[in-house]
């Protein structure tokens, strides 16, 4: 499965087994890198007349070697710029005395417009700010706004976090070997990489799998075997009935919005389930989707014994408070003993489902944790996060990716950590990130949408982490697809030519 992640530490091992199966050799695999690099210079630039590769001491500055001995073979004037000398009887020292080049050092760099730089500084590698030469040559690079190749990751992003690490390019294109990291996909990284090229330098999947990576880019690779078809005999029970809770008659629209997504998600049947002062506000706005009152605790236990729905969703509108509470520890509660009659898959809990226990968070964690307590998603934007995770949330070391795993381990839950590079982690440590959303998403209602997606996929039965990786990238796809001028009620629209195809992905496998 190509839509692994490795860390900085894991594609290093990636690299240790390749050699030591063999037959590649350490110098082997830095000259086919050089080689992919070399060739996404040529096809993107062929009319550069000068190109400025920039070569750290390490095995990236080895990479840099080697694109620096095949552009100049080919006919382009090469200078090289070198940070330090590489390390004595080492890969990158062999690739250095292979160039015929001689490199001047770095904190002359001097460049001219029209030029190209190669930036094989640091890549994924780099572990403190960077400063000095480097940071200087960034600057220039930026002020004559030079087209930068960079070789695995732009020099000063982390490669397993994204953060800009001090300054960092602003890469054209990147080119990175085997598998993408975390920092090529997470903010501000992903911005600084411009076009991503995966170039297979040998680093096979067998070896891949051996180190049974827990990331992943979020892509239907991941989830598409879960993605729920309906059988022939199907009928709407089958398909699952999922239940929206609705806030008051002033606060109805959201549970409306995560119903229709429901439905439209595949959920066999959907039902809004209302306080009494809200029931005529629903009614005048629902046609297939159910509607029934529901003011107490004993109203949600008569509706589970009677129409034994598969998943909820309950936060979108309902208001924050201990009624919320009440109604969130309820549900967890259901499925124990779990029975026949009180089957329930799964719960969404957003917004006031988690606001609400800002202050009494260990009661929700502590439900969740219980052994028959339905699969819980929760998906919360980063001020939510904040309010439910305020240590982990404000631990700055931390990237999105750890504050994600950090708070599903803690939750026993999925957590779906919303923005532009949402994070979906679940307890046991797998985590997914997410990169085809839009802006056009940033609009009042949309993560109401996206529960309601969620929960559709879950009462069809969908795995709760799968449903959830399914959920964003379908909700994001949509959004993309629609483009300017998206308002949330477009979107359960939206999700049909998506929705459609997954299908026919489906049924190809």
């Amino acid at each position: 499965m190509s839509n692994e992640l490795l860390s900085s530490a894991e594609m290093g091992e990636a690299d240790r087994l390749t050699i030591s199966d063999g037959p590649a050799d350490g110098i082997g695999l830095m000259r086919r890198a050089g080689e992919a690099v070399a060739a996404e210079v040529l096809k993107r630039y062929p009319a550069a007349t000068h190109v400025h590769v920039l070569c750290g001491p390490g095995d990236n500055g080895g990479d840099g070697y080697v694109v620096a001995r095949l552009l100049a073979s080919s006919g382009v004037g090469i200078t090289i710029w070198a940070s330090g000398t590489p390390r004595p009887q080492s890969d990158a020292a062999l690739a250095a005395a292979e160039c015929p080049i001689k490199p001047r050092p770095l904190s002359g760099f001097e460049a001219e417009a029209g030029s190209i730089v190669v930036d094989a500084l640091y890549g994924a590698g780099l572990s403190k700010p960077l400063s000095g030469d480097a940071a200087r040559a960034v600057d220039i690079a930026t002020d004559l706004h030079l087209p930068v190749v960079a070789v695995d990751l732009p020099s000063g992003v982390s490669g397993d976090s994204g953060k800009v690490l001090g300054k960092a390019f602003f890469a054209d294109t990147t080119v990175t070997f085997a598998r993408k990291k975390p920092g090529h996909l997470l903010l501000p990284g992903r911005e600084r990489c411009g076009e991503i090229v995966l170039a297979d330098i040998g680093i096979g999947d067998g070896i891949i799998a051996r180190l049974q990576p827990r990331t992943f880019e979020n892509t239907p690779t991941l989830w598409l075997d879960h993605f729920p078809v309906p059988a022939v005999d199907a009928h709407k029970y089958k398909r699952g009935h999922a239940g929206v809770f609705s806030g008051g008659p002033s606060a109805t629209g959201a549970a409306r919005l995560s119903a229709l997504a429901a439905a439209r998600s595949g959920a066999g049947a959907v039902t809004v389930l209302s306080p009494d002062s809200a029931i005529e506000a629903n009614a005048a706005h629902l046609t297939s989707i159910m509607l029934r009152r529901t003011d107490d605790i004993a109203d949600i236990k008569a509706f589970v014994g009677e129409r034994r729905p598969s998943a909820f969703v309950l936060g979108p509108g309902f208001g924050v408070g201990e009624r919320t509470r009440t109604f969130a520890l309820t549900l967890l509660a259901c499925g124990q003993p779990r029975d026949a009659s009180t089957r329930i898959d799964g719960l969404v809990f957003d917004a006031d489902a988690i606001t609400s226990f800002r202050e009494a968070p260990d009661a929700l964690f502590e439900a969740a944790r219980q052994p028959n307590a339905p699969a819980l998603v929760m998906t919360p934007h980063e001020g939510e996060f904040a309010r439910l995770f305020p240590d982990i949330a404000g631990n700055d070391a931390s990237s999105k990716l750890d504050k994600a795993r950090a708070a599903a381990k803690r939750a026993n839950a999925v957590i779906v950590y919303k923005g532009a590079d949402t994070v979906i982690a679940a307890a046991d440590g797998r985590a997914a990130i997410n990169c085809n959303g839009a802006p056009w998403l940033a609009t009042a209602g949309s993560g109401d949408v996206l529960c309601g997606i969620t929960a559709g996929l879950l009462a069809q039965g969908m795995p709760p982490f799968e449903a959830a990786c399914a959920a964003v990238w379908i909700h994001a796809e949509a959004g993309s697809r629609f483009g300017p001028g998206l308002i949330a009620e477009d979107l359960p629209l939206a999700l049909v030519p998506v929705l459609r195809e997954l299908v026919a992905a489906r049924g190809r496998r």
